[in-house]
């Protein structure tokens, strides 16, 4: 197999969302056959398939391109939909429904990074279907384009992971990276998020929902990923980090959210919370927010399960006061000097696949606010405690 289209088969399989995504399409058109295809010129291959109906094909099969509609769809960049093959004023006298046995099919475009035809998403049944209505072209164009997304994605990741390794150019293909992660994966991540909020409407089953609430959570973490790269990047430019400060009289309400927010995404983790602020402070409070989600998301992530985290606020003689602990093994003095450098990673970072910057950026906002972020641990507990006048 050519190791380009092999690659190309790799990226599919490596998007976590395809599955759900066929799963979700053969409900929603009753198609027992939905598959994602990579189509050149002289090839058509499969990428991947849902298979309900035995048309035995798997990732990396091929079928003759001219036996296929998807390379009319290559040459058109425009869908193909067919209700009922037999009685289609254009396709009734085609051999290739015949061919294959199929009554109702559609076929979608899909493209890559550069905008050019990747493939197509198909689906296809040996009974007539209804498929020519707004809701299910609208449906099937959505997911064609959320693939088309990810694979952008996906390549542009690709090609910025590569480069980081190599460590004669790492400064700079480091920035290179934050600029990938800031200013290009906005446009596929909106993209992803309005697909997910469209689809939270249109499927109403349990399942369903569950997955799409998984992509909402992932989506959502993407965007904090871009924040602190964006925020780590005006840092290394020397612009320092933007504060709004403004006079504010709910303080306690927003730190009670981000807390509520953060349980959510993590109900398996116990957190107790002790947030008394009352009367007016100034400050950046989505900054004071975002401080506290970095530290909240530290102690879940390098906490104990089985021990409670504590997140403590109050404003004492004029001094604002912020803690978040959790229990665990205790940091070394030799870890606690690294953990507010960027990029820094011990091991449950790289397990988790944090970027290292959530201790750098609260350290920043804790710079902007004039203020001091310190860090205690003992083998009872570790306490990251923020203070400042405010």
């Amino acid at each position: 197999m050519n190791p380009l289209i092999e690659k190309d088969i790799q990226t599919i399989q490596s998007i976590e969302a395809v599955p759900h995504i066929m799963k979700m399409l053969s409900d929603a058109t009753g198609l027992r056959f939905i598959c994602i295809a990579r189509v050149t010129e002289v090839k058509w291959t499969t990428c991947a398939v849902l298979d309900l109906v035995d048309f035995n094909l798997n990732p990396g099969d091929e079928l003759e391109i001219t036996t296929t509609f998807c390379s009319q769809v290559r040459r058109s960049s425009q869908p193909i939909v067919i209700e009922h093959a037999q009685t289609d004023a254009h396709y009734s006298k085609s051999e290739i429904p015949i061919m294959y046995g199929f009554e109702s099919y559609f076929s979608f475009p899909i493209f890559n990074s550069n905008g050019d035809f990747f493939g197509t998403l198909c689906g296809l049944d040996p009974l007539p279907a209804k498929l020519k209505t707004t809701e299910i072209e609208h449906q099937i164009k959505s997911f064609a384009e959320l693939i088309s997304r990810q694979i952008e994605v996906d390549q542009r990741l690709s090609i910025a992971e590569s480069d980081l390794f190599n460590q004669k150019t790492a400064f700079k293909l480091q920035e290179q990276y934050i600029a990938i992660l800031g200013h290009d994966l906005r446009t596929p991540l909106s993209a992803l998020t309005m697909g997910v909020s469209f689809l939270k409407q249109q499927v109403k089953d349990e399942t369903s929902q569950k997955i799409l609430a998984r992509m909402d959570n992932s989506t959502t973490r993407m965007t904090r990923l871009i924040s602190d790269v964006m925020d780590l990047t005006r840092e290394k430019m020397g612009n320092g980090m933007v504060l709004n400060i403004k006079t504010v009289d709910n303080l306690e309400d927003t730190l009670t959210h981000t807390v509520s927010e953060l349980s959510g995404l993590h109900p398996q983790r116990a957190i107790q919370t002790d947030i008394n602020i009352k009367g007016l402070v100034d400050c950046d409070p989505e900054r004071i927010a975002q401080l506290l989600s970095n530290l909240l998301i530290n102690a879940i992530v390098h906490g104990d399960p089985a021990q409670m985290i504590d997140v403590k606020s109050t404003i004492k003689d004029g001094i604002f006061l912020l803690s978040v602990s959790n229990g665990g093994e205790p940091i070394t003095p030799e870890k606690i000097d690294k953990l507010f450098k960027p990029f820094w990673q011990n091991e449950s970072n790289k397990k988790t696949g944090g970027l290292g910057l959530g201790l750098f950026i609260a350290s920043q906002i804790t710079s902007a606010h004039n203020g001091t972020l310190t860090v205690s641990s003992n083998e009872s507990k570790t306490v990251f405690t923020f203070q400042a006048t405010l």
